[in-house]
């Protein structure tokens, strides 16, 4: 028997940008439960962004472009295990995407982390970059898995 699902906590917007995707951004860079402080790069990060334009719509455009459509799930089919491509769910979608982009961004090294941050969604706002590269990785494994998707559940 299945377990029952858990239930999703409503995450209220950030003051500032009065968003849920900013608020959910700032808990995926908090470490070690320091809010302010993931506050802080999140926001020093939209303050660079600002010089090249609207922040939000600069990382609203960064997220569209790293989320993943397809991935691949492994699946054991009589003693083989098989790379299934599956379509994502948008939640999955989008924490796919953030958790890419802060990858991508922690992984550069030499500058402050909001610096990083910015420069990341950037990129990532102009189809750039490695979080970018990450999704096209992952879409062509799922093209080239195509023929085990009648594999899927």
């Amino acid at each position: 028997m299945r377990r029952p699902l858990k239930k999703k906590i409503e995450l209220q917007p950030d003051i500032t940008y009065d968003s849920v995707k900013v608020s959910k951004l700032i808990n995926y860079i908090m470490e070690r439960g320091k809010k302010n402080v993931a506050r802080k790069i999140v926001y020093a990060a939209f303050a660079e962004l600002k010089a090249k334009g609207d922040p939000i719509e600069i990382f609203e455009t960064a997220l569209r472009n790293v989320e993943p459509s397809m991935e691949v799930r492994s699946r054991r089919v009589g003693g083989a295990n098989y790379q299934v491509p599956q379509e994502v769910r948008a939640e999955r979608r989008l924490s796919l995407a953030m958790r890419w982009i802060i990858t991508a961004a922690k992984a550069r090294k030499g500058m402050p982390m909001h610096k990083r941050l910015a420069d990341e969604l950037l990129l990532a706002s102009n189809k750039e970059g490695e979080a970018v590269k990450k999704r096209e990785n992952t879409h062509k494994m799922a093209e080239a898995n195509k023929a085990f998707a009648h594999f899927a559940w």
